[in-house]
This record gives C-alpha cells, sequence and structure tokens, in this order.
C-alpha cells in the first residue's frame, strides 16, 4: 500500500531523491566508493558542497547581495546558541517574538548571553496566533523570529520592517513561499524539515553583519570562521548535505520556489476548506495565521477518536497525530508531498464523517 507521509520531520522528501541518494550509497560518481565512506576533502565532495551553498543563495535570490550559505553540523537548535554568540554584544541585548516551542528555546539561549527582551508572547493563548502591532525595540543588537511553528501550526505571513538585523528561524517553511529574503540578515534551518534528513543545518547570513559583537568566541561556534573554512570548519555531514543538494536540484527543475508555491497553496487550501466544512472537526488556530506547511487540528468530540484513527490508518496515511505536547493532529504538507495525498485525507474526513453521522451523501 502507498504511504502518505505527513511527518514533521524527518520529512517527506522526493521518491527521485530517495533513488538518487540510494544510488549514491552504493556508487558515488562512479568512483566505486559510496557517498557513506568519501573523503569530506575529496574532490567530488567538495563539488557537492560548492553547489549546495550556491544553489541555496539561488533559490532564495541573494546570489551576489552580500551573504554566505553555510551548511553546519548539529540541528537548528545549534543555531539558538550561535546567533547571540555572535550577533549580541557584549553588555548588549536582542529582541525576540516569542509564538511557540522553538521560539521560546531560542529566548532560553539568548538569555545566558545579555537582555533578552521579549517583544510579544502568544503563549498565554496557547500560541494560537501570530502576535500583531509589537514594538522592536531599535538599540537591540537583532530582532529574533520563527517564520513557521511546527508544533502550534502558524505561521507568519509578513515580516517586521526594522533597522537593526532580522534574523529568522526557517526550519519548517524553508524553500516553500516565496519571500523578499533581503529582508533578512540572518537566516537558519534545520534540514529535516524541509530539505533533507536530519544532521545539518542551513544558515545564510549577510557577512557584513559580523565580528561586530566584542566577544571572544569559540572557533567551532565562529561564523566567521566557517565561512572562510567553506563550510569544511570540522568535518561536516557528508550524506545530509548531499541529499539536501539533491532536494534543491529537484526544487529547482520544478521551477524553483514561486512553483513550489503555487503547489503548497493549493494542497493547504484542499485540507483547510475540508477542516472548516466538516463539523467534525476544528481547527486550532486563528484562520489568518494558518501554516501552509502544518496543519493543525482536533475531533469535535475525543470519543469519535478511535473510528478516526482506523480510517486514516487504513488509508495508509502515516505521522498525523499531533506532537505529544499539544495532542490531537497535525498534518505537516512540506514540499515533496504530493496534493493526491492530501486528497486521501480528506476523504478519510468525508467517510469519518459518514461513518459518525449516519448521512449518506
Amino acid at each position: 500500500m502507498k504511504k502518505h507521509n505527513y511527518s514533521a520531520g524527518p520529512c517527506i522528501l522526493p521518491q527521485e531523491v530517495f533513488e538518487k541518494s540510494a544510488a549514491a550509497i552504493l556508487d558515488f560518481n562512479h568512483s566505486g566508493l559510496s557517498i557513506l565512506e568519501i573523503s569530506h576533502r575529496s574532490k567530488d565532495f567538495i563539488a557537492v558542497m560548492d553547489e549546495a551553498r550556491a544553489l541555496a543563495l539561488d533559490l532564495l535570490g541573494l546570489t551576489g547581495k552580500g551573504y554566505q550559505a553555510l551548511f553546519l553540523s548539529s540541528g537548528a537548535s545549534l543555531e539558538f546558541l550561535m546567533v547571540p554568540y555572535n550577533l549580541m554584544k557584549v553588555d548588549g541585548k536582542a529582541a525576540y517574538l516569542d509564538t511557540g516551542t522553538w521560539a521560546n528555546n531560542a529566548i532560553t539561549e539568548a538569555k545566558a548571553f545579555g537582555e533578552t527582551v521579549i517583544v510579544a508572547s502568544s503563549k498565554n493563548d496557547n500560541y494560537t496566533h501570530i502576535p500583531k502591532d509589537y514594538v522592536i525595540p531599535t538599540d537591540a543588537d537583532y530582532f529574533h523570529c520563527t517564520s513557521n511553528n511546527t508544533i502550534f501550526g502558524t505561521q507568519m505571513k509578513s515580516f517586521p520592517k526594522t533597522d537593526i538585523p532580522l534574523v529568522c528561524d526557517m526550519s519548517s517553511d524553508i524553500f516553500s513561499r516565496v519571500i523578499d529574503f533581503t529582508q533578512f540578515d540572518l537566516i537558519y534551518a534545520g534540514a529535516q524539515k524541509n530539505m533533507g534528513p536530519a544532521g545539518t543545518t542551513l544558515v545564510v547570513v549577510k557577512e557584513s553583519i559580523l565580528g561586530k559583537t566584542g566577544r571572544s568566541l569559540p572557533s567551532i561556534l565562529d561564523y566567521q570562521k566557517h565561512i572562510k573554512a567553506e563550510s569544511m570548519y570540522n568535518t561536516p555531514p557528508v550524506f545530509p548535505i548531499y541529499v539536501s543538494l539533491l532536494t534543491m536540484q529537484w526544487l529547482k527543475e520544478k521551477g524553483g520556489v514561486a512553483a513550489i508555491e503555487i503547489e503548497n497553496n493549493a494542497k493547504a487550501a484542499l485540507l483547510y476548506t475540508e477542516i472548516d466544512r466538516n463539523p467534525y472537526f476544528i481547527g486550532t488556530v486563528n484562520q489568518e495565521d494558518r501554516s501552509n506547511m502544518n496543519a493543525t487540528f482536533l475531533l469535535e468530540d475525543e470519543a469519535h477518536t478511535p473510528v478516526f484513527d482506523a480510517l486514516w490508518k487504513e488509508a495508509g496515511i502515516s505521522g498525523i497525530t499531533g506532537h505529544r505536547s499539544v495532542g490531537g493532529y497535525r498534518a505537516s504538507m512540506y514540499n515533496a508531498l504530493p496534493i493526491e495525498s492530501v486528497q486521501v485525507l480528506v476523504d478519510v474526513m468525508q467517510d469519518f464523517e459518514k461513518k459518525v453521522s449516519g448521512t449518506k451523501f
């Protein structure tokens, strides 16, 4: 049976990416060696790294605009630490928007470095919306926000204008929609949400904002050292970077971010229309802030959970249970999820309605 993978991360990837990466495990570039065993200093992998960094900038429309792309070890959670290390001045301060669990975790790390101002938070409303009309202090060293909140299912549809560096965690919606990426000074994203397997993180940074903190940085946490070493300061996660390259190549061949945004809008519209129409489901966040990547919803009556769960499992759907901290359901519709899979979920929801109501239509 075909599986319909709604996992929030590690995420669904294109079938052709699986096929190409599987072939490379056996024999990479006809070298007689596996991608898992080649030297990261080999010309074959240096070519992978160079293309991956260049293609990331190309897809974001940042080529030749003073940005550097890095593929670093670990996940985006390490960037919660690296951002204040590299951007918050000694005795300085930073401003943060609190829109969910990961934003809150980033705030926790920043507090270890200096004054950390939370300009707004939707925590008291269980993160069901994106705060609006907040004021960013002009004397902060940077402003940090999270574009998409995987756990709670909210997404920023616009970003504030500010004269201080704008930093954004785009882990769960990178490459999914057209944005003027030049408004950001630093973007980071864990690969496992929409780009590749777990194990590497993309960082895109405007080089001119670095080296101004007055801090002595540990070398491994210094963006400037990683830039100088072209993401080779230490042994990089070779396989995750290679799979991320394959995924970006797939996206480029489809027409880039503009083309995939059309598909993502169609998928989100299909599912949210059913959530709003069907009396047995309840959307959990404000409609204006709904995420196109992660749709979160509840059953109107939890007593029907066994019936609904049996139906979606029978249909080959995987990974739609909500995060353990909030419950309910979460359908993650990342770039590689086909609209046909969304239709399967919608059909299941309609079948559930018929079964529970006894209605034939």
